[in-house]
């Protein structure tokens, strides 16, 4: 463990808890405005493939999501979609169906349309054998027409218990420089409890070898909130993560939602700490990586401050995406593989979230789109608002005034009466036409963009987890 972290004890419950519990209530990530929630069955695969079209004038680059849904063990936290199985010849019908996919799509973008991002999520993408890796990025390069540009963005999510050296060379040798690693912790007696049992050492040994070979930013995934954590003992899973050193750290919070996740049905619920305890491990956990370097990007994510990711907040050109945050703005994102979302254009497009429906629609000859939406003038407009203030921690009503043609300050009047309160509780400060975000309104980031959410009604604002 770090001796910078080991000495002392772990900082007490914080003096602003009172105000965290009042605004802790359910609300979206906003990884989309409007939300998945709004998607609806009436938008066809022909709705996609004219959006697609459109794009082309835009000429923008593309942002590929590749979802990989197979996992050889069940970790019971895990809300993804995912299947488990040891087969790994099970995935070839699937990269089948992937190219089939791809061909559809790809038929209605302009070639020339460099892919700026790529990313691999699951499920456990490094489920698939080094031969099968190969065999899709062969596709996906085909079809598209991948990059080499040093600037691209190709991440891939590993699982550090199924991939080792030999994983990480393939995968540099393929064009990723970007990899996150799940940890969620590396306390022994959390990891059996929620079926993850993977020892420092392998995390360590990945991260070196990674580092060794040049790849150009470093993710790893934490959970608070699991069985039998503590702000003491996550103290001591993040002194071990911080000695890691990774560029980018995730610090998610555990939903528990077993009527919806049958997998989460297997953590016994009075293992999991309290409320106190939860705002605890989260005041400890940003304490420890602030005084460590790290940056506070917003809501879960940190950063170091020389990482792309930090680069593009502070040039205002981060956003935000079904994938988080990205460094990668003005790109259409084309989702592929079954429960995929994409953003093209105006619109969003959704594959379906079960294997036989999305085989089904391919095997057809089709795109698999079961639903989508296509945005409205206001839809775009406080899609705009929203993820600047996600992403900034920032809002310039002035210049989304000139950007829209609006009198924003009229426009969002509403809005702007109902975060009153937030600034009186020094969430969000106001001068002029200019919003910022306090640092304890970082963490409470979903609370003040639901006040621009036309959308959002306080039955409708229970289906999401809860913001802390």
């Amino acid at each position: 463990m770090s001796t910078a972290y080991a000495a002392h004890s772990p900082p007490p419950l914080h003096r602003d808890d009172t105000l965290l519990r009042r605004y802790d209530t359910s609300g979206p990530r906003y990884t989309s405005y409007p939300t998945a929630l709004a998607f609806h069955d009436g938008f066809t695969p022909e709705d996609f493939t004219q959006a697609l079209e459109r794009s082309n004038t835009g000429r923008r680059g593309l942002s590929l999501y590749v979802h990989i849904p197979f996992c050889e063990k069940i970790c019971f936290y895990c809300a993804c979609n995912k299947i488990a199985t040891k087969n790994r010849q099970l995935a070839e019908p699937y990269l089948s169906r992937l190219d089939r996919e791809m061909v559809l799509a790809a038929r209605h973008l302009d070639g020339a349309r460099q892919v700026e991002q790529l990313h691999w999520g699951g499920g456990t993408p490094t489920f698939l054998t080094l031969s099968q890796m190969s065999d899709l990025i062969d596709r996906l390069d085909a079809r598209f027409g991948l990059s080499h540009d040093p600037n691209r963005d190709y991440a891939i999510e590993i699982d550090p218990r199924e991939a080792d050296v030999l994983t990480l060379r393939h995968l540099q040798s393929l064009g990723f420089n970007r990899l996150s690693l799940g940890v969620q912790d590396l306390d022994e007696r959390v990891q059996r409890a929620i079926n993850r049992v993977q020892p420092r050492r392998l995390t360590e040994t990945l991260m070196d070898e990674a580092q060794r070979l040049g790849f150009g930013s470093l993710n790893l995934d934490l959970i608070y909130g699991l069985p039998h954590q503590s702000r003491r003992s996550f103290a001591a899973t993040l002194a071990q993560v911080i000695d890691l050193a990774p560029a980018r750290l995730s610090l998610f919070n555990y939903a528990h939602l077993p009527e919806r996740f049958a997998p989460q049905r297997r953590i016994n619920e009075s293992e999991l700490p309290g409320r106190d305890e939860k705002l605890a491990i989260l005041h400890t956990s940003i304490a420890m990586l602030e005084e460590a370097g790290y940056v506070h990007i917003g809501m879960d994510h940190f950063a170091r401050p020389e990482d792309s990711l930090t680069r593009a907040q502070r040039d205002g050109t981060m956003t935000r995406n079904f994938q988080g945050y990205s460094s990668h703005a003005q790109c259409d994102v084309v989702g592929l593989g079954v429960s995929a979302i994409s953003r093209v254009d105006d619109v969003y497009a959704q594959n379906p979230v079960t294997l036989d429906a999305y085989a089904a629609a391919l095997d057809a000859g089709r795109l698999a789109i079961c639903k989508g939406l296509r945005l409205g003038e206001d839809d775009l407009i406080r899609r705009a608002v929203i993820e600047r203030l996600m992403c900034d921690m920032r809002l310039d009503l002035a210049e989304i005034g000139a950007r829209f043609g609006i009198d924003a300050e009229a426009y969002f009047c509403e809005a702007l009466s109902r975060l009153e309160q937030a600034r009186r509780d020094g969430l969000i400060e106001r001068s002029g036409a200019v919003l910022t975000v306090t640092p304890i309104g970082r963490l409470l980031i979903r609370h003040l963009a639901m006040a621009f959410d036309a959308r959002m009604t306080p039955p409708l604002a229970r289906r999401y987890s809860r913001i802390l």
